[in-house]
């Protein structure tokens, strides 16, 4: 595997989903598996150039030299054929399919992977034949979308293949195979996962997700397309809004309702309180628009620390706009349950503060503000406030708990993803900086 490894450590830099820019991998083999199916391999690598050590999923074929997709190619093999990304390779999507459908396992208990179909298709058929397609433009994942051959009746099907793996099963398979287990209607059905066994460098059998398969959606667009049209066309968007608060807060309920909750202790209310104030930090030192605003940020967070806190619970945890799909079928479907991408993943997998999910939202609907070119911005501005007001409404009337406007915990959330976005804009859009500078002046206004 030596040299193969040498190639993955050339290639790997080169894609969208390795999440160490600029430093060079130094890798490790983790687990090897055959799919005798597809002459094809699922290679776990362990990547030790940054700490803690990330373990990525990466998917090899040896085909002939000439027949590789663009973009695909890995470097030499042997005999004329070279190593490619298995992910673009029809043999290898279709035994993928096959595993998340119909089940399979490979290896050993200890060292190998099984496919779990799930069944979740509302009794409609999955196709036997299909075509599949890598969807292009993702960031930490792998998506293959398998659509039915033309002669076939079937539901539509995306695979996601996670990338990065952890011990653990992955929250987006654990939360949304619950969730649709449960029917709700709001999130897509779960066709299926594959979960692997292996074993650490320091000789420990863990188990994770590999992939998850759930219903796609044909033709649809998401919350953010939705509202920016709707925004620059001057449309209300009150009742659109409403919905969409309700099927956030159905999710609440739902995930409160299927896992634990917990009341929040001093430590769990003193962590979110550091990580507001590291953040705070990190945005006084980066973004210097921010230093008038210091001291009535840190008085927001300590209002919100005397307030009440609701129990914790599991959370989507990076809840926005773009994660929504407007579906005839469905209304409202909430996507990629993975939580945030930079939080370690034991960290995603505790019981958090459902606000968390309403702050994100509506952080999402004030950026409309900014996304839209108008010449009116009095009246974009008022149509964001009416579909934040109404998001709020639909929420509290589904969750039965009586809505104030003047909350201090969803304050407190809102104004550190207000601080948090003023560093990521400051960092790579410095023209939309200005978007989360007026809301942390709203927020904590100077007087």
């Amino acid at each position: 595997m030596g040299d193969l490894l040498e190639l993955l450590a050339v290639w790997m830099p080169r894609q969208r989903w390795y999440g160490t820019k600029g430093r060079d991998p130094l890798l490790t083999p983790v687990a090897d598996w055959p799919i005798d199916d597809a002459d094809a391999r699922l290679l776990l690598v362990r990547d030790d150039a940054v700490q803690p050590a990330i373990v990525y999923q990466v998917p090899v074929a040896r085909r002939a030299e000439g027949s590789v997709p663009p973009g695909s190619l890995i470097g030499p093999a042997d005999e004329g054929r070279v190593w490619t990304d298995a992910t673009t390779d029809p043999a290898f999507t279709d035994a993928l399919y096959a595993l998340v459908t119909a089940g399979g396992e490979a290896g050993t208990d200890e060292d190998g992977f099984r496919g779990i179909p799930l069944g979740a298709a509302d009794r409609r058929p999955l196709a036997s034949r299909i075509t599949a397609r890598v969807l292009s433009g993702e960031q930490s994942n792998t998506s293959i979308i398998y659509r039915p051959d033309d002669d076939e009746a079937g539901v539509p099907v995306i695979c996601k293949l996670f990338r990065q793996v952890n011990p653990g099963i992955n929250p987006d398979v654990e939360l949304q195979s619950a969730l649709a287990a449960g029917g709700a209607a709001f999130v897509p059905g779960a066709i299926g996962e594959v979960r692997g066994v292996w074993m650490t460098l320091e000789g420990i059998p863990v188990s994770g997700s590999l992939a998850f398969a759930q219903e796609f959606f044909e033709g649809v667009e998401d919350a953010w397309r939705v509202a920016l049209d709707a925004a620059a066309a001057g449309e209300d968007f009150s009742q659109r809004a409403y919905a969409l608060g309700a099927s956030v807060a159905g999710m609440h309920v739902a995930l409160a309702e299927r896992f634990s909750t917990l009341a929040p202790s001093a430590a769990d209310r003193s962590s979110v309180n550091n990580a507001w104030e590291r953040r705070l930090a990190i945005a006084l030192m980066e973004v210097p628009q921010l230093a008038p605003y210091a001291e009535q940020i840190h008085r927001v967070y300590e209002r919100a620390l005397e307030t009440p806190w609701p129990d914790l619970q599991r959370v989507h945890g990076d809840l926005h706009l773009g994660q929504v799909l407007d579906t005839p079928s469905n209304g409202w479907v909430l996507l990629d349950f993975e939580g945030e991408p930079l939080r370690p993943i034991t960290e995603r997998l505790q019981p958090d503060v459902a606000v968390r999910d309403v702050a994100g939202m509506l952080r999402s609907f004030d950026y409309v503000s900014g996304a839209v070119a108008d010449d009116d911005g009095a009246a974009v501005r008022a149509w964001v406030i009416a579909a934040q007001q109404a998001f709020l409404d639909g929420y509290a009337d589904t969750t039965g708990r009586p809505r104030t406007d003047d909350d201090p915990l969803l304050k407190a959330f809102e104004l550190d993803k207000a601080v948090y976005e003023a560093i990521y804009e400051t960092r790579n859009r410095p023209d939309w900086v200005g978007i989360p500078l007026a809301a942390i002046g709203r927020l904590a206004p100077l007087s």
